[in-house]
């Protein structure tokens, strides 16, 4: 056969031609330059990143008659032989096809002879991970008293199927998927060399589908290339590598965001008739909700995202989805994902896949959530109101009465707007203890995360900070929370009842702000009511023995309790 592969005619010859792997390179040349070549190494990583390259390159670095070099010159007649596979005493050996231990011991029975062409025997054993354990063990007894004229080089996918022992006596270098900038580059160069005219967005849909390894970007390169007419454009791309066109996933994505179950089918079942894999057209939906997900997180990190082209409709789609619409998304289509692997009907799943995502609703821990946020602006919008009102009356005020400092009342009123029943407050003031307030600390957060997540939303700067027998005073960080906390029947059921189940007593729930607490607690405590139930402090207690001691000692005017 006349022709060649890309990826066989492109198998790099030098270090420099390694791509996405200078941890790698740079390490193995300073060790050609110091001469510190160890007897045994082990190159791991994924398919197609150039392991079995490296190791031929390292072969022939050790073995050119310009040693000691950085780079072969592959030009001297011991880089050619090495190459061109000429040189018997550099042997590379397939561990899948030959792993019994009887043919690795027949290889293994000739390092002991020196080299005839080059002054070491490289031994580069490929899938070593594919021997069996008796292989391993023959591995093993050479690897521990390797004569000086040899050099194993062992490379593999798996390096957990390998043994410890072979392990720890190689040093070992593991390579990383190349990332998909660095593959097209790449490819830029192979194009542009062999006169190929290629489209750019073509060469990045190519290095997104190889998945890191630039073995197979070659190969599916070499296929668009044989696919293509004159020019190898997007479209042929696509074709190839089976996956999705951007203005498809656009129009998918447009369909579930606009609850449009009918042209969501529409455009599944398009796409199934050009023939593409229903499990290739779940994971790109997946990316693409993905790249969605850090666009909306990270907008200018462009290089992060896998999948999608950041066109006009993207960014507009990506404003209108929210983020939890988008957790929940992927959420449905990583589960069906899941369930088409193990079925012989994928087609099935993804279909009842795009009519749930079509009629998603949000979940109710979504739901309560902006509900609440709806209150919360309706309540602004008519204290607003109040306060505009307030403020109106306070000048009229003014215009009438000329008394000192009159513009303090409208404000006053504005922070009074919700009154607490400072009555109930204090009658169980005068009833609290500590027993009871730590009974109701100790299942409070047990409480909130068994109560809906709306709820639970408006105690997120809340505190219980007196409780006696029948009821529990909660300490509102802002007015407003408390009011509508305190407004709502639903939320004070269903946090008695909870109380109730953990605590076996029934609780009323009092609620207060968090600067009237100040002001109530104040005069409760001035009010000398704290003194006839032996409470005091911020949760009112019953007064322990050392207190009272220190006050009969040194009188009780003269004795201050600090929490």
């Amino acid at each position: 056969m006349a022709y060649q592969a890309l990826y066989r005619v492109w198998r790099p010859q030098t270090f420099f031609d390694v791509v996405g792997q200078e941890h790698v390179t740079k390490t193995l040349q300073n060790a050609l330059l110091q001469q510190k070549i160890s007897h045994a190494y082990l190159f791991s990583g994924p398919r197609g990143t150039g392991k079995t390259s490296a190791a031929k390159i390292l072969a022939k670095a050790i073995n050119c008659e310009r040693a000691p070099v950085s780079e072969p010159c592959n030009q001297c007649p011991s880089c050619i032989g090495i190459t061109n596979g000429t040189i018997p005493d550099v042997l590379e050996f397939d561990a899948a096809s030959n792993s019994r231990v009887e043919e690795m011991r027949d290889v293994l029975d000739k390092v002991k002879f020196a080299p005839t062409a080059v002054n070491y025997k490289v031994y580069i054993i490929d899938e070593v991970h594919m021997l069996s354990i008796s292989a391993f063990n023959a591995l093993l007894k050479t690897l521990e008293e390797p004569p000086k004229h040899v050099i194993f080089i062992l490379a593999t996918t798996e390096p957990h199927k390998i043994p410890l022992t072979i392990i720890s006596r190689c040093q070992r270098f593991d390579f990383r998927r190349i990332t998909a900038g660095s593959i097209v580059e790449r490819m830029k160069l192979i194009t542009e060399e062999s006169g190929v005219d290629c489209d750019d967005r073509a060469l990045q849909m190519i290095a997104r589908a190889a998945d890191g390894g630039m073995r197979d970007a070659l190969s599916l390169l070499d296929q668009a290339i044989s696919y293509s007419q004159d020019r190898v454009t997007l479209e042929d791309a696509l074709t190839v590598t089976g996956a999705v066109s951007q203005g498809f996933l656009n129009k998918m994505a447009r369909a579930i965001n606009e609850k449009d179950v009918v042209s969501g089918l529409e455009a599944l079942d398009e796409l199934l008739f050009h023939g593409k894999d229903p499990a290739r057209f779940i994971e790109d939906l997946i990316l693409f909700y993905r790249d969605m997900l850090l666009y909306k997180a990270a907008p200018n990190l462009e290089e992060s995202l896998e999948r999608v082209m950041l066109d006009e409709e993207f960014r507009q789609m990506a404003e209108e989805i929210p983020i939890e619409e988008i957790y929940q998304l992927i959420d449905l289509l990583n589960k069906t994902q899941q369930d088409m692997r193990w079925t012989n009907h994928p087609r099935i799943f993804l279909e009842v896949s795009i009519v749930k995502l079509c009629q998603l609703e949000s979940k109710h821990s979504a739901v309560p959530q902006s509900g609440v946020m709806e209150q919360l602006l309706s309540r602004i919008d008519q204290l607003e109101n109040e306060l505009q009102q307030l403020k109106s009356s306070g000048i009229s005020q003014t215009v009438q009465d000329p008394a000192p400092q009159p513009q303090k009342a409208a404000p006053r009123s504005s922070r009074n707007t919700f009154q607490p029943p400072v009555g109930k407050i204090n009658e169980v003031l005068k009833q609290a203890t500590k027993t009871e307030l730590n009974l109701v600390k100790a299942h409070w957060g047990e409480m909130r995360g068994s109560i809906l997540k709306s709820h639970a939303a408006l105690l997120n700067e809340a505190e219980p900070v007196a409780a006696s027998a029948a009821a529990v005073i909660i300490k509102f960080k802002h007015e407003m929370i408390c009011q509508m906390a305190m407004s709502r029947n639903d939320f004070l059921e269903a946090v008695a009842a909870t109380l109730f189940k953990l605590t076996s007593k029934q609780f009323s729930l009092l609620g207060v702000p968090e600067e009237q607490w100040l002001s109530i607690r104040e005069e409760f405590l001035n009010s000398g009511h704290h003194d006839e139930s032996g409470s005091t402090g911020e949760s009112v207690r019953e007064e322990e023995p050392h207190i009272a001691e220190a006050k009969k000692l040194f009188g009780a005017e003269f004795v201050e309790i600090i929490d």
